[in-house]
């Protein structure tokens, strides 16, 4: 799973479209993907409309690059 690090302040994701929603969740929406990062574990979910990836290669990539994602082991309960 990929997740924001932990010691990265969730503000940084509006670098990058994301837009803090009611609750402390962040989203980014494009017309193909919406991405959501918990805003409790800093979990990233990918929901994709279009079955098209396009924008998730760039967003990722974005995040990625700036040094903002690790990846853990799921947790299984």
């Amino acid at each position: 799973m990929l997740k924001i690090k932990d010691n990265v302040d969730l503000k940084e994701l509006e670098k990058f479209g994301f837009k803090k929603e009611r609750d402390e969740d962040y989203r980014n929406e494009t017309l193909t993907l919406d991405y959501i990062i918990n805003g409790k574990n800093k979990e990233i979910c990918i929901a994709s409309t279009y079955g098209e990836y396009d924008e998730l290669d760039n967003t990722l990539y974005d995040l990625i690059k700036a040094d903002l994602v690790e990846k853990v082991e799921e947790e299984w309960q």
